[in-house]
């Protein structure tokens, strides 16, 4: 699983109280161009096209757990999965991270695959997340 790269904008937006990570509802949108480090919200990203499995505005996450322990805040989410039927889904590199919830759909971070992924027809992609170290974590 690739790491997240954090936007700049992203710890200003925790302090400001404009996340809530045991609440909001947050997402993974998927994109073929290279998100920025200065990119704040989500129309600062070219999402992909809707269509044959993947939905306008990305993939929702479930929380599972944030928790606390000796100074270690971990956000835990459960894996998620995107299957394309009809046709194919992609090509995109990027899985975006923002706040659905949040004014302006802020934006987390991104994760880079590297490498731009099409997905064929009846084929399924996971997105599996540490479930113990997690997708987010700070100390």
């Amino acid at each position: 699983m690739p790491t997240l790269t954090k936007v700049y904008s992203f710890i200003e937006a925790v302090f400001e109280k404009k996340m809530d990570f045991s609440a909001d509802s947050f997402k993974l949108m998927l994109s073929n161009t290279a998100p920025s480090l200065s990119n704040t919200q989500k129309s600062d990203i070219t999402e992909i096209s809707a269509g044959n499995g993947y939905s306008a505005g990305g993939i929702s996450l479930t929380i599972t757990s944030s928790s606390q322990s000796n100074g270690l805040w971990t956000w835990i989410v459960a894996d998620a999965s995107l299957t394309a039927s009809g046709g194919s889904i992609g090509p995109w590199r990027y899985a975006v991270l923002y706040n659905d919830t949040s004014t302006n759909d802020l934006l987390v971070g991104w994760l880079d695959y590297g490498y731009s992924v099409t997905i064929a027809s009846t084929q399924t992609v996971d997105f599996n997340f540490d479930g113990t170290s997690g997708l987010l974590y700070a100390s």
